[in-house]
């Protein structure tokens, strides 16, 4: 497996529709920034997730759900993972660990995100950068893409979860 750089990003994006909208001043050595959709899924007191829109305030230990605005289709050959860009992470949020991508993926990627800080308050905004993806290639194709085995293949927006504890879909 080795990580793909700036220029091959940009024309797997150009050529392939990697990532779309493709935005150059988006581009790092080695990834890409991911920016916020429009949405926020938000936990209410019952228990359930309640979309609002953006803009929205992180309060300290509140965990929610966003949308990347990028939708992403990653070839066969190709895995993905996201992280939380550094700078957001030094004001307090967090990126839970959820943001491994199998090859043949494609569709908007949702974000768990944590307010970390004991006090303050947080801002989400749409488009603000938030985590970054980087593209790995793959050392074989897989017998089975996510294209056949993935419960959020062509998601537009954040989702809640579609299986249950036993990976079972609803």
């Amino acid at each position: 497996m080795s990580t793909i750089v700036d220029h091959q990003i940009e024309y797997a994006a150009r050529n392939h529709d990697l990532v779309m909208p493709y935005i150059a001043t988006q581009l790092n050595p080695a990834s890409y920034d991911i920016t916020l959709g429009d949405k926020v899924l938000v936990e209410n007191m019952a228990g359930e997730w309640v979309e609002h829109s953006l803009p929205y305030t992180l309060q300290p230990g509140e965990f929610v759900l966003l949308s990347s605005r990028e939708y992403f289709n990653i070839p066969e050959y190709m895995e993905a993972q996201v992280q939380l860009k550094s700078s957001r992470a030094r004001e307090g949020y967090e990126h839970l660990l959820a943001g491994y991508i199998d090859p043949g993926f494609s569709g908007n990627i949702t974000l768990e995100v944590k307010n970390v800080k004991r006090y303050g308050t947080l801002p989400l905004v749409a488009s603000m950068r938030l985590c970054q993806i980087r593209f790995m290639k793959v050392d074989m194709p897989c017998r089975k893409s996510y294209k056949e085995t993935g419960h959020y293949m062509y998601n537009k927006g954040v989702h809640k979860s579609k299986v249950n504890l036993f990976g079972v879909p609803y």
